[in-house]
């Protein structure tokens, strides 16, 4: 399947768990918990708060070589707003991805999403475990802190 035919497909709407594509066309599916939910919200109220400018996107598809891959929160400036914001799938990612940890996610598979994220135009994928703990990567760097938002916390409150 393609993200559109995804999109499209009536067995596949209002499901309870996040859909991303692999390479071979395969849904992958993964059901969310409420600690994710929440995390989720306060990280894109946090970015929101902290630049006017710019979109924050949940559940944002980006189109990568191995399938779409679907950032949790992401944060795009107006410029790749304005690219993306009539796309099914994002053409080019935006300059935040954020992704939520969960127990079923393994480091190679964050790895490789960090990685294609970044392959796609990311300026910066962030990581945040159910704790609220934040990771922030740059391209070949884990850094204390973002670059593009200083003053986000090294941990969410929830």
């Amino acid at each position: 399947m393609n993200w559109q035919e995804v999109c499209n497909h009536p067995d596949l709407q209002n499901l309870p768990f996040k859909l991303e594509l692999n390479e071979y066309g395969q849904i992958v599916m993964s059901p969310a918990k409420v600690y994710h939910s929440i995390l989720q919200g306060e990280i894109a109220a946090l970015l929101k708060s902290l630049r006017h400018e710019g979109k924050v996107l949940t559940e944002c598809a980006i189109y990568t070589h191995k399938g779409t891959k679907v950032a949790d929160v992401a944060w795009a400036s107006p410029e790749i707003f304005t690219r993306i914001k009539l796309e099914t799938e994002c053409s080019v990612a935006p300059e935040v991805c954020v992704e939520i940890l969960s127990s079923a996610n393994t480091s190679r598979e964050m790895e490789d999403k960090i990685m294609l994220y970044f392959s796609r135009g990311a300026k910066e994928v962030w990581l945040c475990d159910a704790a609220g703990n934040m990771t922030f990567h740059i391209p070949a760097e884990v850094v204390e802190r973002s670059v593009l938002f200083p003053a986000f916390p090294q941990q969410v409150e929830y």
